[in-house]
């Protein structure tokens, strides 16, 4: 419960910058930053505040893709090292990565909007799909499409309990 006060407390201070930073953060895989406690406090406070839901709905996918962009120009000119580093590392997210990677030979770029939609990996598909080069656009299509359906059924669901019940 503190985490979620803590972000209606910023939320209501900085407003829609800090919408915008919180989400780009958290696309970035920065750690603390959980999309399951982000999304539902960031729509109990638009609810709270009697903002537009649509607008911070907007924001946040313009960040989440934003953000998206930047591990895929990452992975895409710095991948393959990049990638060795993390398996010798941290041995452990071989198997999640690996799994990214297998949705992506097998669904294509289909494969984009299937993993955006899977919380424990969701947000490593930047990371592959600039691996694998994958072209920019149809990444850029479902992985906006992905963004904005994860972001908009978590911040709802905090919106109506928001709406309703605070």
């Amino acid at each position: 419960m503190d985490s979620i006060q803590i972000v209606l407390e910023y939320f209501a201070r900085y407003g829609l910058i800090f919408v915008f930073i919180i989400i780009f953060l958290e696309y970035l895989n920065f750690p603390g930053l959980g999309a399951a406690i982000i999304m539902p406090a960031l729509g109990i406070a638009v609810a709270k505040a009697n903002m537009n839901f649509i607008v911070v709905l907007c924001i946040s996918v313009i960040a989440g893709s934003l953000a998206s962009y930047v591990l895929y120009g990452i992975s895409y000119w710095f991948g393959q090292p990049i990638l060795t580093w993390v398996y010798n590392k941290f041995p452990k997210t071989r198997n999640s990565i690996d799994k990214v990677c297998q949705y992506i030979e097998n669904y294509g770029d289909k494969g984009v909007l299937i993993i955006r939609l899977l919380p424990a990996v969701r947000t490593l598909i930047p990371f592959v799909a600039g691996m694998f080069r994958m072209n920019v656009v149809k990444f850029s299509i479902y992985s906006t499409l992905g963004i904005a359906i994860w972001n908009s059924v978590f911040m709802y669901a905090g919106y109506a309990f928001g709406y309703y019940f605070i």
